[in-house]
């Protein structure tokens, strides 16, 4: 036969050994269990606290919080839970993750049980606490990367603004949504003059650091509710809800103010000016495809009268289209 007495010490043993925190209090919250988890991670022992008003052992726990939680368990005699999620912490305790983890406190999971009396009372509410730091530092790096990933999908690596593809679909939304309300929406499409001629004179890495200017130069210049991206090579866009007036403005700011201010390279003050065209969505424009050849034919315009200019798309320009090979490199 079993030894009585070592079977009635295995529940004490094993909640004194597991790797969880284990407490309970009474309805006045005097502290009636404290195992070895809550002893080391706490370093108070449960002899100094048993006994005592949780509260007044942990000045800094959530006080009206926890009271609300631990009456709960009382009055409906049910469980509840919490997560790191939603509350990072019950205890402020450390934990043995690295500084460089980012996380300042253990993270925990707690647990709140009713321990209930031969006749169906809750005499006290048991709280576990699990150690759940590993799991929010991996889910917090997955959910960086997950972000780094579509960051990188959306972003052109050089210069930080949106890629062509995310230009595009941006494009596509933001007709449906002009249409939709009947609001104007305008595009801009412009290009360094002779860029070939800095990477020429200066290096590739010079004409890496005049692309990266004429990011910084835009972002400064355009407001916030502006669409900016690289569309490819030295060309950017810009998707702006405004009708063609506006859209002549900004761009004209857009061009006086890259024109006004050097790019540099290892101590090397490079100018560079921009051509610019513009195209306004109308009624019968049957896509973004559409609005962004207009675009394309009115910079091209702008490069064949001279560069550092702004031209807006008219329809006489389609006449000069040849076969969609309009460009002519000399004016690149």
């Amino acid at each position: 036969m079993a030894d009585l007495t070592r079977l009635t010490r295995l529940p004490e043993f094993i909640v004194d050994c597991i790797n969880v925190g284990v407490m309970a209090v009474d309805r006045n919250m005097n502290v009636v269990l404290w195992n070895r988890f809550m002893e080391v991670h706490s370093g108070k022992s449960a002899e100094e606290i048993q006994g005592k008003n949780l509260f007044d052992c942990f000045p800094d726990l959530p006080r009206k919080w926890l009271e609300r939680k631990i009456r709960s368990v009382f009055l409906l005699k049910n469980f509840a839970f919490t997560s790191w999620q939603q509350r990072p912490y019950l205890f402020r305790f450390s934990h043995h993750e690295p500084v460089t983890s980012g996380v300042d406190a253990m993270r925990q999971d707690c647990t709140f049980l009713p321990v209930k009396n031969e006749q169906g009372e809750v005499e006290y509410a048991c709280l576990t606490i699990v150690d759940t730091t590993d799991t929010c530092i991996y889910q917090t790096r997955l959910h960086e990367a997950l972000i780094s990933v579509e960051k990188l999908s959306r972003e052109d690596s050089l210069t930080g603004l949106l890629n062509r593809g995310s230009l595009e679909s941006e494009l596509a939304s933001e007709i449906k949504r002009a249409r939709r309300y009947g609001s104007p929406l305008s595009l801009i499409l412009f290009d360094l003059d002779h860029f070939k001629r800095v990477n020429d004179k200066f290096g590739h890495q010079a004409g890496d650091a005049v692309l990266r200017h004429m990011a910084r130069q835009t972002r400064r210049i355009m407001r916030d509710t502006d669409i900016i991206g690289r569309y490819g090579g030295e060309e950017f866009l810009v998707i702006l809800p405004d009708g063609m007036d506006g859209a002549m403005g900004a761009a004209e700011r857009l061009r006086l103010g890259i024109a006004g201010s050097a790019a540099s390279h290892q101590n090397i003050s490079i100018p560079v000016t921009v051509s610019a065209g513009i195209s306004t969505l109308q009624a019968e424009t049957r896509d973004h495809e559409q609005l962004i050849r207009e675009v394309d034919l009115a910079l091209y315009e702008a490069k064949r009268k001279g560069r550092n200019r702004v031209v807006r798309f008219i329809p006489d320009l389609l006449g000069a289209e040849d076969g969609g090979s309009h460009r002519d490199k000399s004016l690149i």
